[in-house]
């Protein structure tokens, strides 16, 4: 067997490989022969069909059946004894067969890039000073306060501006008599982002109480789907309730945890909006650190690997968009998408130099790394260990875990051996 490999670029290759010709004929043969066993020819009994009679007959498919037979094991064996490991699937070209020669074909393959990494160690990043002011404390208590509040059910009487009001509302159009989907709703009574007419009607309703009125919504209206229709509505109250913001004072220090007082509180706070910000300034250095690296790195960047990263950006990036803002124009549409590739680019850039990093410092995650993680990211998201695990063995994550903690061995290893200001 003859083969040639090119090195197109830093990432792509190129093989020519020839294949024997009694190879070729001995596979061809036996292709063949399962063919005879399966073809029913007038005038011949299964498997006694003769061999020419098989051969012009389906000549292309067995062809095409020898070509998938026998590139695919020749290349994966080639490849592995050359110590190169396709990104993906190489893809063949110019295949050359004639019966009785040897089989010629090309394939085109990406393999990872080697990285020539500039100096990487006592890189210089300035440390800056960590502290907690007495207003961040205090806007901590606030929300704290925020989220321990009660909806008390409200008896007695109709509802007031602040209400949080239970209801079942469905929309009618006047032009086309088409119904709306019938919801339930928490409407905030009285808030200023409500229509002004929803606001009057519902106030004084009590429980069980229905309405119908009408809407004329502006054609400049934000919600596209309402814009310029004119919209009844029947609307029915199924209960109210009244926001209970607890104090801020020992009680609610004690309901929230194991404190004492709230001077114990302020102080778990403090401690935390400190850890917080420590971990902000690590990730900010370690940015610097590794932006200066790449900044004398040269990385080619496989197109394969590029491409699949860029579409996962430009998703996320599409999914983060408000509902309002759903029509997106061409040349917003050509901003983004360009936002998105150079995202793409820097982070994957980033990701193969710390790798390379992570290699050429021996660092290693063992299994109980990966196993601590798993459990962490449960404990993080409050969702039940076998469900987690469940989901990782599914969706094939476990070495994508494991990769990721390697790069954040190779970031510490980095930050370790900076030269801190």
């Amino acid at each position: 067997m003859k083969a040639t490999i090119e090195k197109i670029s830093e990432s792509k290759r190129e093989i020519t490989y020839e294949i024997p010709a009694e190879d070729v004929q001995k596979e061809f043969e036996k292709i063949v022969r399962d063919f005879s066993k399966r073809a029913k020819v007038r005038g011949f009994r299964p498997g006694k069909v003769p061999f020419d009679i098989i051969k012009n007959r389906y000549y292309l498919d067995i062809k095409d059946s020898l070509i998938r037979s026998l590139v695919p094991k020749v290349l994966d064996e080639e490849l592995k004894s050359q110590d190169m490991y396709p990104i993906d699937s190489p893809i063949l070209k110019d295949i050359e067969f004639d019966e009785g020669k040897p089989m010629r074909f090309k394939a085109e393959f990406e393999v990872w890039p080697d990285i020539l990494l500039p100096d990487y160690k006592g890189i210089p990043v300035e440390k800056k000073d960590v502290s907690v002011t007495d207003e961040e404390v205090q806007k901590a208590l606030r929300d704290l306060q925020e989220k321990s509040a009660q909806y008390i059910p409200v008896e007695g009487r109709g509802v007031q501006e602040g209400d949080y009001v239970m209801a079942e509302i469905q929309g009618r159009e006047l032009n086309t008599k088409k119904f709306l989907p019938k919801e339930k709703v928490v409407i905030l009574a009285g808030h200023k982002d409500n229509e002004k007419t929803v606001n009057e009607k519902i106030a004084g309703l009590n429980p069980e109480q229905e309405i119908q009125f009408v809407i004329d919504y502006k054609k400049d209206n934000p919600n596209k789907k309402l814009a310029g229709r004119s919209i009844t509505y029947d609307l029915k109250v199924l209960s109210i309730k009244k926001k209970k913001i607890p104090q801020i004072n020992d009680d609610l220090a004690k309901e929230l945890g194991e404190y004492k007082n709230l001077v114990e509180l302020k102080k778990d706070l403090g401690s935390r909006i400190k850890e917080s910000k420590e971990n902000v300034m690590k990730t900010e250095m370690a940015e610097e650190i590794v932006r200066k690296i790449a900044e004398k790195t040269a990385v080619e960047i496989p197109q394969s690997v590029l491409e699949r990263e860029y579409m996962n950006v430009l998703k996320r990036i599409l999914s983060n968009r408000s509902r309002s803002q759903t029509e997106i124009k061409k040349e917003e549409a050509e901003q983004l998408k360009a936002e998105a590739r150079k995202i793409a680019e820097k982070r994957l850039k980033n990701h193969f130099i710390l790798k390379e990093i992570a290699k050429k410092e021996n660092l290693t995650v063992t299994d109980k790394n990966v196993d601590d993680e798993i459990r962490e990211i449960a404990k993080t998201n409050n969702i039940p260990l076998a469900k987690v695990l469940d989901t990782i063995e599914k969706e094939n994550q476990r070495e994508d875990i494991r990769e990721n903690l390697l790069v954040r061995k190779a970031v510490d290893f980095l930050l370790e051996s900076a030269k801190i200001k």
